[in-house]
């Protein structure tokens, strides 16, 4: 069973790279700026040490298949719901890097509808129901601390760039909250 999630993890990341790239260079073509490059590194290397250490603890462990199992393969199909919505609903704005348009407008779509990083809640989840099901503990916690650290970071530099921009200062609070504000919120 773990070789089987991680290849498609791997798959899955694979591809989202390729529509990165593509989106990369649409929006460069159109005079984006990138913001934060000097972490970009880090999320790469987390990310590919996270499947290896999945491949390498499931393997180790060898998961027993259980009812909880079935509840947390119905979680992470859900999450995986969720991932190719925020790709869809940013089309080719969508990327792994920071890209930013200053003179854009925000995405109201979707989950962007209530949150400003649905995408990073969505990693974070992962972060924790796949290495569940594959019984991996121990990479369920050293990743999740490091993925916190890593998107603390990400975020921050994220919200930045993002302060440039004018219709996102209007769409969100930028000094705070994590969630839109709402159509009746006093800030407006």
């Amino acid at each position: 069973m773990t070789d089987v999630v991680v290849f498609l993890l791997v798959f899955q990341r694979i591809i989202e790279l390729m529509i990165a790239k593509r989106n990369e260079k649409w929006i460069k073509k159109r005079g984006a700026i990138e913001y934060g490059q000097s972490h970009y590194p880090f999320i790469v290397c987390l990310h590919i040490l996270f499947l290896l250490s999945l491949f390498i603890e499931g393997t180790i462990v060898q998961p027993e298949w259980n009812v909880y199992s079935y509840v947390i393969v119905i979680i992470i199909g859900l999450l995986q719901w969720a991932r190719y919505h925020v790709i869809r609903s940013l089309g080719p704005y969508w990327n792994t890097k920071i890209f930013i348009l200053p003179k854009e407008e925000v995405c109201q779509k979707g989950l962007y509808q209530w949150m400003k990083h649905p995408n990073y809640v969505i990693v974070t989840l992962e972060f924790i129901f796949i290495p569940l099901l594959l019984q991996a503990y121990v990479t369920l916690v050293v990743f999740s601390i490091l993925n916190a650290w890593i998107l603390s970071i990400r975020i921050r530099e994220e919200n930045k760039a993002l302060a440039l921009v004018p219709a996102y200062q209007k769409a969100f609070s930028i000094y705070g909250s994590f969630f839109r504000k709402g159509k009746n919120d006093p800030l407006e």
